[in-house]
């Protein structure tokens, strides 16, 4: 499974975050790797440098062999609660989706 983080200009990031958050998102959704070709992870700063609430946007699209990509949404107020937050929405998508096709 490949992992590709983009961000926008307004987030703080580095190589560190890449490693540490790939490895992340590998961890929670390795037993789905079967299935899973790539996830695309897109953090923006909705107000940019401008301060607000839930601000932080994490979109992640699964790449899941045979289907179109599964796309999925969460927002919060930094970049750790908004990609952990939408790893686990992307778990529950993707657990419903593998079993329907199981099924």
């Amino acid at each position: 499974m490949i992992v590709q983080i983009n961000t926008d200009k307004s987030i703080n990031w580095d190589k560190r975050h890449d490693e540490h958050f790939s490895s992340l998102i590998k961890d929670e959704l390795d037993r789905f790797s079967s299935h899973i070709t790539r996830i695309e992870v897109h953090l923006s700063d909705e107000n940019g440098k401008k301060e607000g609430i839930n601000d932080i946007r994490c979109l992640l699209e699964a790449r899941i062999e045979g289907r179109q990509p599964t796309v999925i949404t969460n927002q919060a107020n930094t970049n750790e609660l908004a990609i952990s937050g939408a790893i686990t929405k992307m778990k529950a998508a993707v657990k419903t989706i593998i079993e329907r096709m199981n099924n």
